[in-house]
């Protein structure tokens, strides 16, 4: 695997590249697509990167360099979500799928107690979808009009997680969605 998570430090020796990175690039999936570096600097402040909920890591490729940030998030609760930001010349290179597997790989392999790990998307950004079932990941929700979107209607937010059996074992452990009757 050529992808691999350095956990950097938000407010210390990382904190300008951190601001710099989220700033210079449109994320168009996110809920904030144009963050803007005062916005990211109160993030670090409070927090939002690094504290008991919270870790962050660049993502390292082994040819490319840096390609991108991750950050776990809601790290107490026992099933942590993600968010997953790109560089922009780094995507559409089929670079998600690596990054998924270096998440798993890290969750699972240094958290015992995690089980399950989510993410989600909006309900259009199909190409982060197929990344998602390619990796092994089951949908698990669809929550309608559920992400809010600057400027226009919301849209569906997509919920997809992997289970650490699954993890282990390289299988995927299917959904029943319709598991009732009228």
């Amino acid at each position: 695997m050529s992808v691999t998570l350095t956990r950097l430090d938000p407010t210390g020796a990382d904190r300008s590249a951190l601001v710099g990175f989220m700033s210079r690039n449109e994320f168009p999936f996110h809920v904030r697509s144009r963050p803007r570096a005062a916005d990211i600097e109160g993030l670090i402040d409070k927090g939002a990167y690094r504290d008991e909920d919270n870790d962050s890591f660049w993502i390292e490729h082994g040819e490319l360099g840096r390609v991108g940030f991750l950050r776990l998030e809601d790290l107490s609760d026992g099933d942590p979500m993600f968010d997953l930001r790109l560089d922009a010349p780094f995507r559409g290179r089929g670079l998600g799928a690596e990054v998924l597997r270096a998440l798993a790989d890290h969750v699972f392999g240094t958290m015992p107690g995690v089980n399950r790990i989510e993410g989600q998307t909006r309900e259009d950004n199909v190409p982060m979808r197929r990344t998602f079932l390619r990796s092994g990941w089951v949908k698990e929700a669809h929550y309608r009009e559920g992400w809010p979107v600057d400027g226009g209607a919301p849209l569906a937010s997509v919920a997809y997680s992997i289970l650490r059996r699954d993890w282990e074992t390289g299988t995927t452990t299917e959904l029943v969605w319709d598991d009732l009757e009228l």
